[in-house]
């Protein structure tokens, strides 16, 4: 009897560390699944803050060649007409 007594004691402790170890486990993954939520928003951020400066250069760019810059002067006649094209397009849409 004392020997099922002992196997029974024994499957209770490692059933109590077993539980112990997924509640430590589960408290571990809710900490880094919050982390990976931050960076994630932190990522987001970043790519916002890329895409303001991409569009902050471009405006540079086409600055720097009305300014008579001869780097970006193709760039900024194609950006010109583009622009003109779109003009008279918003023009005969008004007149029909």
């Amino acid at each position: 009897m004392s020997k099922i007594e002992d196997v029974v004691d024994s499957l209770e402790n490692k059933i109590s560390k077993v539980l112990h170890r997924l509640e430590v486990l589960k408290q571990t993954n809710a900490k880094i699944s919050e982390e990976l939520t931050i960076q994630q928003q932190k990522n987001l951020q970043h790519q916002d803050e890329i895409s303001s400066w991409v569009e902050k250069y471009e405006s540079l760019k086409v600055a720097n060649s009305l300014l008579g810059s001869d780097e970006n002067n193709r760039e900024t006649k194609l950006k010109i007409n583009t622009l003109i094209r779109d003009i008279d397009h918003c023009i005969a849409q008004l007149s029909e």
